[in-house]
């Protein structure tokens, strides 16, 4: 490896909700004629362009020099990245020929549209590379290190090396591409974390004691789910726009600093829960909505058509999702900056955002599913929120941490899952020693806090 950068981008594929977000500089790369749309065929793609892969005007070139075409935007901060990278390899390797192509001018765009049309692919973003038959697109760690592999070997004139990237299975939604796949395993576990968030437990936690009067498994499923669904959706919504956000500001480099400061200072709020529940500032839900939060728990267990319940559960569920927003954004902010700065496409960030919210939905659902087979609910408690606060503090402050030191820590797997370990263990220590000085000071007979969140 020549150079180490932060994870920018994996490829890009087409999805079904690709809609969803507007990229700064990840978006598609438009072809200024008509004729050069998305939609034509490969083939006709290459009977329209017969000089597709004549370089620019450039000094002389030897016949076995290899050609490395570089696509980029001049306001791309994932390009600029690359940038550095692509000068050390073309300074290491005279053999090699780099053409420099901005897509900003419009017949570069066209160049790109061409070229991936002629390798039977479509042109979606930038940064792109292309040597010979071979298409990369985006810029990371690993990626480098394959292009620069591929490049060693073709000069060399060995076999060379496989390519192919990794893929993100979807099932029966098909797969998309990750260029590394420390971005899915860091989202698996900051999205593991915050499933554990006492705010919504807690909610989760009052609606099915609550409803469980009722004695129908039926009812209690059907009201649950449709209650977990309408949080995790308008959750799964919050989310999409701070990474909108995200992307459009990517540039500024502020910006990454003000999230990295926000995500200490949400977690040290938390940590500080643990020692001072609600005094000065807390991320809790406040205290005057709960009687409402009973009430309408109160009016979904009433005996009513089902209908009528479903409907009311929407309704408790959208009220809900938005006063607990402030206790549950913090996870969100983190990695969704993670995210937007790693360049993901949209393909990619909608299949990343479904791990994300499947793996956080994981922890309710196990909850749910815990009151359907024992008919029983027990409400969580002042010390379970205190002690979920602390352990989600610690991993959120560890991570604002490391996006403001070295953000290429979270671009290993090892790396992901060493922050998160490390304070999880923190956080344990902080557990046991705050409960054996609690103990020690009051005594054996001393009594429990039984109060709700």
């Amino acid at each position: 490896m020549l150079s180490r950068h932060r994870t920018i981008a994996p490829a890009l594929v087409s999805a079904p909700i690709a809609a969803l977000v507007t990229l700064l500089c990840l978006g598609d790369v438009h072809a200024t004629d008509a004729s050069a749309s998305f939609g034509e065929s490969p083939s006709t793609a290459r009977s329209q362009s017969p000089a597709i892969d004549s370089p620019p005007p450039s000094g002389a070139q030897a016949e076995d020099d290899l050609e490395l075409w570089y696509f980029y935007r001049d306001e791309c901060p994932h390009c600029q990245r690359a940038d550095p990278w692509l000068e050390e390899l073309e300074a290491a390797h005279e053999a090699l020929v780099v053409n420099r192509v901005s897509v900003d001018d419009p017949a570069g765009a066209d160049r790109l549209v061409a070229m991936m049309r002629a390798r039977d692919q479509r042109a979606t973003a930038v940064p792109t590379f292309i040597v010979d038959e071979e298409v990369w697109t985006g810029f990371s760690p690993r990626l480098a290190e394959v292009i620069e592999g591929q490049v060693a070997a073709r000069i060399a004139g060995l076999e060379v090396p496989e390519s192919g990237p990794d893929r993100l299975d979807l099932g029966p939604l098909g797969s998309v591409e990750i260029a590394d796949r420390s971005l899915l395993v860091a989202t698996l576990l900051i999205a593991f974390v915050d499933g554990f968030n006492p705010c919504s437990l807690w909610v989760l936690t009052v609606l099915l004691a609550m409803i469980l009067a009722t004695r129908s498994r039926a009812r209690i499923a059907a009201v649950g789910l449709t209650f977990l669904f309408v949080t995790t959706l308008l959750y799964g919504l919050f989310i999409v726009g701070l990474f909108t956000a995200l992307v459009v500001t990517s540039h500024l480099g502020w910006i990454q600093v003000a999230v990295a400061l926000l995500a200490v200072g949400f977690g040290a709020v938390n940590v500080k829960d643990f020692f001072a529940y609600k005094k000065g500032i807390s991320f809790t839900i406040p205290d005057r909505f709960k009687p409402k939060i009973y009430r309408g728990g109160r009016a979904v267990r009433k005996e009513r058509p089902l209908l009528v319940t479903l409907a009311m559960t929407v309704a408790l569920a959208g009220g809900v999702a938005l006063v607990e927003l402030p206790c549950t954004a913090g996870f969100p902010v983190v990695w969704t900056s993670m995210v937007s700065d790693a360049g993901t496409g949209t393909s990619l960030f909608a299949a990343l955002l479904a791990a994300y919210l499947l793996v956080y939905l994981s922890v309710e659902i196990a909850i749910l599913i815990g009151a359907l087979v024992t008919m029983r609910a027990s409400r969580m408690q002042e010390k379970h929120g205190r002690t979920l606060k602390l352990f989600g503090g610690m991993v959120m402050v560890a991570l604002g941490v490391v996006l403001l030191v070295d953000r290429t820590i979270m671009e290993q797997i090892t790396g992901s899952i060493a922050v998160i370990a490390a304070a999880l263990a923190a956080s344990l220590v902080v557990q046991l020693g705050s409960t054996w000085w609690a103990r020690r000071k009051r005594g054996p007979k001393g009594g429990k806090s039984r109060r709700g969140l």
